[in-house]
């Protein structure tokens, strides 16, 4: 899984269009549709932050895991009381105790590397899930890697930041390798360029469900992201919502 760099010090910038505060309220309503309190949320590859301060305010005790440093710098660079941010790798997780529930926004578990590093991460999660605990995530959906992504380019061009995101789709792995061009502008006015490299990979609905049976969870809801529709492999962006299994007596 990639630890970004450069892409750290632009992601708050083009990542500006998310209304962080609807995600996380489609997060949130979800949850407590499911669950008695608002605990302890694991925000699983938190980025910079901006969802584990929205899960804060909704009264949530939150830890933020990221693998990367510099991502996870600029989330402590903005008021986090109440927040506790770990560098970790999201398929080998340490933490300290068990959590109430564990989110994974924004495609991130879409960025590991096979399914192989899915199913470690689904099992990492498990691990420190209580029981009954939740677990959901969103991920894009084969579909949307081969009809939406592609070998498509895109161009997002604010201020201080011009980046150009080209996709390169591998059709046997439904893989899309991603090349990023950054140009960030310095006091003077010019401009600085900086290059950033990662792939997304995408599973069968099916798929994802048996890891997540492997990894010790029950499917309590797919959906149509960001609805509460029913989703399927059809959908470009799926949520699922899972739940601990219980122990069975032996």
């Amino acid at each position: 899984m990639a630890a970004y760099g450069c892409f750290a010090d632009v992601y708050d910038v083009l990542t500006s269009n998310i209304d962080y505060d609807a995600l996380a309220g489609y997060y949130d309503g979800i949850i407590m549709s499911n669950a008695k309190k608002r605990g302890i949320l694991l925000d699983l590859a938190c980025g910079t932050g901006s969802m584990s301060r929205r899960f804060s305010r909704l009264g949530y005790d939150v830890i933020g895991v990221d693998l990367s440093g510099d991502m996870l710098s600029f989330a402590k660079e903005k008021p986090h009381e109440g927040i506790e941010y770990l560098c970790q790798d999201m398929t080998s997780l340490d933490l300290f105790g068990t959590v109430d529930v564990t989110v994974c926004a924004l495609d991130s578990i879409n960025h590991l590397e096979n399914e192989q590093d899915i199913l470690s991460c689904f099992k990492s999660v498990s691990l420190f899930t209580d029981p009954d605990g939740l677990f959901l995530f969103d991920m894009n959906t084969v579909r949307k890697h081969r009809e939406v992504l592609a070998n498509n380019t895109f161009v997002y061009d604010t201020d201080g930041a011009y980046c150009v995101w080209q996709n390169f789709y591998e059709k046997e792995l439904d893989r899309v390798d991603i090349l990023l061009d950054i140009f960030t502008q310095n006091k003077d006015g010019t401009f600085s360029r900086s290059c950033e490299e990662f792939s997304e990979i995408a599973l069968p609905c099916d798929t994802v469900c048996k890891l997540l049976s492997q990894a010790g969870f029950d499917i309590i809801d797919i959906f149509d992201y960001p609805t509460l529709n029913k989703g399927d492999d059809n959908s470009e962006k799926l949520l699922f919502c899972c739940k601990k299994q219980k122990k069975r007596d032996i």
